[in-house]
């Protein structure tokens, strides 16, 4: 509920209002905290894919903490682009922008085992992909009728079960640990259980801003736990510099097929989740529908705020929803509150110690924090479907998408005759189950043949009137 002391319900719906600045400023910083773990976390799962993460040893290490630094720099700049408006791009909303978890099963294969000399891959498809996503505000009012809730929904999925994996093997010891007595042990999981128990109490049992932030409270309590335990080293923080700018093509840049196709198709679904977070917001804030204008300049500074990451080192910026329902809680539509939350990360990532500090963070702590995310993207994928009419058509189409799209990354050596291109892209399990979903959902009738007999001999319809998967 809104506090009507920040300003009158119409001063609260409007983008432009600024409310005191004693007021504006810890709610600009509330929105920071809502999503700092889930900007953060992206980094450090590639990072430990391509072997130079946490525990790996490798002397590379230190470009974790850049990636940490710009996922911070980044998703200011890319909120500042919503927010105060570039010409055409930016929807002039409070849009907080962050790292995507959209794209971590496209860059994992990509960088798996391969160190820091993959990155130049990756940043090549980021930034391609990032300026396909900015080509797609100007058709993206007329290409959402090929992403019903049905295909959308099975991408959220399997975004979130690509994923849990990589909690559990954290939550464990992580990947150097695999192998040795050490993987899996009691310390291990017991540090993992209790940030996952602090999570869910304080999500159920607090209030206000107790709730919205208790992943990162319950990463606090972990920490608090692995500290005791003499699980936390803080040498990484010495020897990280006090002060340091984005450093130009840090990765390099590298163009090859694989990433490029990869961060092209994943930025159309990131593109029209967008669309959803810019209506949320409108919605939940301002009472009323997005405009067009809102939405497409949404979707323009979402694909350059990818684009300008991936010339510095950073990874896919994205629209963050956690932050579209504290609008909603708050009830404050200002976008420059956002504005204050963006440049306070900002200034967070010209500080690598900032980062340093954060990589002290042991992985088994950071692994009950993922579950509970990865989880949650899992249940989001789930509500999602809800919405979906569970005709048997529909029920096809997901279940032959699902399976080889999950089958395919479960077993990724089913494609191992293949070239090296659509390997990655394959056996991400994302893509394909997103294309089958889509070409199904386009090209199959309304009504599988069965059941349109059975309705006309029955002169009813035995499912729900509305068998258009696109309007729930």
């Amino acid at each position: 509920m809104a506090d009507s002391t920040l300003g009158t319900p119409a001063q609260l719906r409007d983008p432009n209002y600024t409310p005191p600045l004693y007021k504006a400023i810890p709610l600009g910083v509330q929105h920071v905290l809502a999503m700092f773990v889930s900007n953060v976390t992206p980094a450090i799962i590639v990072a430990g894919a391509a072997g130079f993460g946490f525990g790996s040893g490798s002397p590379d290490f230190p470009n974790l903490i850049y990636m940490l630094q710009m996922s911070m720099f980044f998703a200011g700049v890319a909120t500042l682009l919503q927010t105060i408006t570039f010409g055409p791009v930016g929807a002039g909303l409070p849009i907080v922008q962050g790292t995507s978890f959209a794209f971590i099963p496209i860059m994992i294969p990509l960088v798996a085992g391969k160190g820091v000399d993959a990155m130049a891959a990756v940043m090549g498809g980021i930034l391609i992909g990032g300026l396909f996503h900015a080509a797609l505000g100007t058709v993206i009012g007329r290409i959402r009728f090929a992403l019903p809730p049905l295909v959308t929904g099975l991408v959220v999925t399997m975004i979130g079960l690509a994923l849990v994996r990589v909690g559990v093997q954290y939550a464990a010891g992580g990947v150097p640990a695999m192998g040795t007595d050490q993987f899996g042990n009691l310390q291990s999981w017991s540090v993992a259980l209790v940030v996952i128990f602090v999570t869910l109490g304080l999500k159920f049992f607090a209030r206000g801003m107790l709730s919205v932030s208790a992943v990162l409270l319950g990463l606090a309590a972990g920490y608090a736990v692995a500290f005791t335990l003499g699980m936390v080293s803080f040498d990484a923080i010495g020897t990280a510099a006090p002060f340091a700018l984005p450093n130009p093509l840090h990765f390099g840049l590298e163009f090859t097929a694989a990433a490029i196709i990869g961060f092209c198709a994943m930025a159309f679904v990131s593109a029209v989740e967008t669309v959803g977070d810019v209506s949320g917001i409108t919605k939940g804030g301002a009472g009323r529908e997005a405009t067009e204008r809102e939405i497409e300049g949404a979707t323009y500074a979402d694909g350059i705020g990818t684009a300008v990451s991936g010339l510095f080192g950073a990874l896919p910026n994205t629209s963050f929803s956690q932050n579209v329902g504290l609008i909603a809680m708050t009830g404050v539509m200002s976008r420059h509150v956002v504005t204050i939350g963006a440049i306070f990360l900002i200034f967070a990532g010209l500080f690598p110690k900032v980062g340093a500090v954060i990589s002290t963070i042991p992985i088994e702590v950071l692994g009950g924090g993922v579950i509970v995310m990865f989880g949650m993207v899992v249940a989001a994928g789930i509500s999602m479907l809800s919405d979906v009419l569970w005709n048997r058509r529909n029920m096809v189409i997901f279940a032959i998408a699902l399976s080889l799209g999950l089958g395919l990354q479960l077993e990724p050596t089913a494609l191992q005759h293949l070239s090296d291109t659509p390997r990655v892209l394959l056996t991400s399990g994302i893509l394909p189950a997103a294309a089958i979903a889509i070409v199904l959902n386009l090209i199959l009738p309304r009504d599988l043949v069965g059941e349109a007999s059975e309705k006309a001999a029955n002169g009813v319809d035995r499912d729900v009137p509305n068998t258009d998967t696109s309007k729930p």
